[in-house]
């Protein structure tokens, strides 16, 4: 079998990072790479553009499409300077391939690549389609959702889709529903007295470093705006402004730092943002806002303030928002909570088409994952994955759904990596759950 190794870190090499609020997105030279890989081993494949974005799509076999693998390339920023090796240089240190992209989610576009190759080379009486797209750490609507609406418009929808979008060996076979709340607050300015201040918070993890919103813990994780939020609170001030590492809706700020004024009647004369102060001491009332749900999670509901940025008029924050509802549902819980703290402010709830994966334990797309990786001999779990994926736009089409992936860690985090063990025993692994699966 071909060194995937040495794809994977090819493909780290590639900066395909994925950036809107900055008007980043991944170059043209990782699809490249992709597509004349699969290329030069007689594989077809094709290469589709929409609204900027590219994805890689193509199919092995004949027959009708029974089967579809995918993953995505593109990737979140990563900041340099917390990184104890370069982003963007593939690092093997102790068994760990280290790099952006490492595990979330090139290890799977490279265990992929790998697979197809050796399934190219059998007799396959069934078709099995492949796509690694370029926009699912912004949605995926260019991407995933783009291929879906032109499989559905061919009557060529798979029976089975085993997305390489998990992590740590687990079958994952149920995920929430991920959604936007945006908040606005107008800018009102005036001058206070008072003593001035300043103080800087960092995201805290006792457990595991990760910085990805879905796996945030906020009885045991410390998240800074929110840090910021109690403080403002707590000490009546009002906020002349907030900065940080504010980089992207699903990412968790590293750092956030607010400037503040505590009221003195003796104090200097200072201008402030009315308008600001009540939205920071907002925060850690909204991240606690009571959502009606529809179906159980073990995850339960997450609320993370993650992106804040401001015009001349305006401030804006943005909260992911991670639960089994409704964008109704949630429009109405937020509105309530927002009308009470901040009449003036506006709501809004942002999501995408797709649905909740709920993938029945028993399901035969789940029985034969286990068998594979019961006869590898690798441990595993089956379960529920704490973010969502492109696999959500499949399941309203009946479409029988997992996800997977290898170990590692630091998931849009510092010093992401895979294990290197992990990744060589992956492209294995979906082969021979494609073979299964075209024996049923």
């Amino acid at each position: 079998m071909l060194d995937v190794v040495k794809v994977l870190s090819d493909l780290i090499s590639f900066p395909s990072v994925n950036d809107p609020v900055r008007g980043v997105k991944p170059s043209y030279d990782i699809v490249k790479y992709i597509y004349e890989f699969l290329s030069s081993y007689g594989i077809e494949v094709k290469v589709l553009e929409s609204n900027g974005y590219y994805s890689v799509f193509g199919s092995v076999g004949s027959g009708e499409p029974y089967v579809m693998l995918l993953a995505h390339y593109d990737v979140v920023p990563a900041d340099a300077s917390r990184w104890s090796y370069d982003p963007f240089k593939p690092t093997l240190v102790n068994g760990r391939l280290y790099g952006r992209g490492a595990l979330d989610d090139k290890s799977n576009v490279a265990a992929m690549m790998v697979s197809l190759v050796e399934l190219s080379r059998l007799r396959l009486n069934r078709r099995v389609l492949f796509a690694f797209t370029g926009d699912e750490e912004v949605g995926g609507e260019y991407g995933a959702l783009h291929i879906l609406n032109r499989l559905v418009s061919e009557g060529s929808l798979p029976k089975y889709l085993v997305n390489g979008d998990g992590a740590n060996h687990v079958v994952i076979c149920r995920r929430r529903k991920i959604f936007e709340v945006v908040v606005e607050v107008p800018k009102e300015s005036e001058v206070v007295r008072g003593k001035k201040g300043i103080k800087t918070f960092s995201a805290y993890y006792p457990v595991s470093q990760h910085a990805h919103a879905a796996y945030f813990i906020p009885s045991v994780d410390s998240h800074p705006l929110v840090c910021a939020s109690i403080l403002i609170k707590e000490l009546g001030a009002y906020v002349t402004s907030i900065d940080g590492k504010f980089l992207k809706s699903n990412v968790i700020p590293s750092t956030v730092t607010v400037e503040y004024v505590v009221p003195e009647a003796l104090g200097d004369e200072v201008r402030v943002d009315l308008g600001l102060t009540k939205l920071v001491k907002a925060v850690s009332t909204l991240v606690r806002t009571p959502i009606p749900v529809k179906a159980f999670s073990e995850f339960g509901i997450s609320i993370t303030p993650n992106m804040y940025v401001s015009d001349a008029y305006k401030h804006t924050l943005v909260l992911d928002v991670r639960a089994m509802t409704t964008k109704e549902l949630l429009y109405q819980a937020f509105n309530e909570v927002v009308n009470e703290l901040i009449p003036e402010a506006k709501v809004d709830v942002r999501t995408d088409v797709g649905g909740f994966v709920n993938t029945p334990k028993n399901s035969r797309l789940v029985n034969v994952f286990t068998e594979v990786l019961n006869n590898l001999g690798v441990k595993y779990s089956v379960g529920e994955g704490a973010g969502a994926s492109d696999s959500r736009f499949f399941t309203p089409y009946n479409v029988e759904v997992v996800d997977f992936g290898a170990v590692g860690g630091g998931m849009h985090g510092d010093d992401e990596y895979v294990d290197v063990e992990s990744l060589k025993t992956l492209p294995k692994i979906y082969s021979e759950v494609v073979k299964k699966l075209l024996l049923g």
